[in-house]
């Protein structure tokens, strides 16, 4: 009876209720994915790629048992969108024997890093503008080379016996984009760096996540892997064609250095509307000292999930995927319709930048046309549960979902399929938040939230 269950939850796939399964087990994997010399950088920036700082990783857990293997995988990349985000699913979904609602993939949305979107690409290759937007050759590379590393990982992989949660605070690092000015207008014009005399800077905080959460999988008592998470835009500063992680991938590496044995996955929450402008001048040190603040959290949150009272057994009967499919509406501006964006991508006096988002959104629109939607999923680990919202979901999402969840111990991760662009709050509609990276129309909110209400009602 019970592999009879397994198979129909398989084949149910995304509607499925929980997978049972006994003897379950995980692996950890990770592959360099940086991006060569003159490759477009955040899919718009006019400076490619000149030098690489540091390199740009991907780094991934595979959980298996005696249901479908559920994969999670962080890349270093600022956005994957579309096809290119189903060809990543697929490959990992194929190598692994699972189905593909039981992948999440997720950028971490450094902007000194690539954006990709292969029916973007096709259209600028219809018109001359060949590996403007991605290199393809170097992205079926970086697939093939992850999913190769996944593969081998599953031959090493270790028991999962228990699972710890835990927070810890971040200091001086995240604040909200909206920013309340003294003649009473209200502006969404805090960006990843500000000087620190400006209004932008002396201004309070505003809505943001204050805490980093941490998952530590263990072998009995010893840790295999920790997934660390937290809500903010990942730039110290970028736009020079430095490639670089940035400060949210050092803090992974120093962790990753004092935690042999421990692999260190980190993931960006829904941070939208979320930067380190009122901390961050953009001045070379900044990148060190953001990256210490975000280190000292990693390190405290770590050390909560390894208490005793934080550790819960794996129930053989809990862990499984449960996954909703999200229709969200097409941004309605004119600017954003079929003829209007073919006269740009076609137009050779136009900026290949402005080409290029004309692709983009054309990518964006043919998926909305054909009706395919998003898959919103939840890895639900028995007390400890994984969510991935898509695009660039406003850190009023990730509150909500906690807000849903009695014990609060949801990791909600944001950057999974990324067509959308940003996805405000209603609350940010009114307010008069726009930005040509925005692909989707007010409405979402409700949309995600009943979703969101279905997925945290178990």
């Amino acid at each position: 009876m019970r592999i009879t269950l397994n198979a129909v939850v398989f084949l149910i796939g995304c509607s499925s209720g929980n997978v049972f399964g006994t003897n379950w087990s995980i692996a950890t994997f990770s592959a360099d994915i940086t991006i060569p010399i003159g490759h477009r950088c955040m899919g718009v920036l006019e400076t490619k790629s000149k030098q690489i700082n540091d390199p740009l990783e991907a780094h991934g857990l595979i959980i298996q048992g005696s249901g479908p293997a559920m994969i999670l995988l962080a890349l270093d990349w600022c956005e994957v969108r579309n096809d290119s985000y189903e060809q990543w699913r697929l490959a990992l979904a194929k190598a692994a024997n699972t189905s593909i609602e039981h992948v999440m993939v997720c950028a971490l949305h450094q902007h000194d890093a690539p954006v990709v979107d292969a029916g973007a690409q096709a259209y600028l290759d219809a018109n001359g503008l060949h590996n403007e937007l991605f290199d393809k050759r170097f992205h079926q590379r970086c697939v093939s080379d992850v999913v190769e590393s996944m593969k081998q990982a599953m031959n090493r992989a270790r028991p999962l016996t228990r699972i710890g949660f835990g927070m810890a605070p971040v200091e001086q690092i995240a604040s909200n984009r909206r920013v309340e000015y003294r003649d009473g207008r209200v502006s969404f014009d805090r960006y990843s760096r500000t000087a620190m005399a400006s209004p932008q800077a002396q201004a309070a905080e505003g809505e943001i996540d204050p805490d980093l959460r941490a998952l530590v999988f263990f072998d009995h008592d010893s840790p295999v892997a920790t997934l660390t998470c937290y809500a903010t835009h990942p730039m110290s500063s970028y736009g020079n064609g430095v490639v670089s992680g940035d400060f949210v991938a050092l803090a992974r590496r120093r962790h990753q250095q004092e935690s042999p044995g421990n692999k260190q996955i980190y993931v960006t929450g829904c941070s939208g509307d979320v930067t380190a402008g009122k901390y961050n001048d953009g001045s070379p040190s900044m990148k060190t000292i953001l990256a210490d603040r975000l280190l000292d959290a990693m390190r405290k949150a770590t050390q909560n999930a390894m208490k005793p009272a934080a550790i819960q057994p794996v129930s053989e009967k809990e862990i499984g995927v449960r996954c909703e499919k999200l229709v969200l509406p097409y941004h309605s501006g004119k600017a954003f319709r079929r003829p209007a964006l073919m006269e740009t991508l076609t137009d050779a006096s136009a900026s290949v930048e402005k080409r290029i988002t004309a692709a983009m959104s054309l990518s964006s629109l043919d998926r909305v046309e054909k009706g395919i939607p998003i898959d919103l999923p939840i890895f639900d680990l028995g007390v400890r549960k994984i969510i991935l919202l898509p695009g660039e979901a406003f850190v009023g999402y990730q509150l909500m979902a906690q807000s849903m969840d009695e014990s609060k111990d949801v990791i909600t991760i944001g950057y999974g399929e990324c067509w959308t662009g940003y996805i405000p709050t209603e609350n940010a509609f009114r307010e008069g938040f726009d930005h040509d990276w925005r692909w989707v129309a007010s409405g979402c909110e409700h949309l995600i939230e009943a979703k969101l209400q279905k997925l945290l009602s178990d």
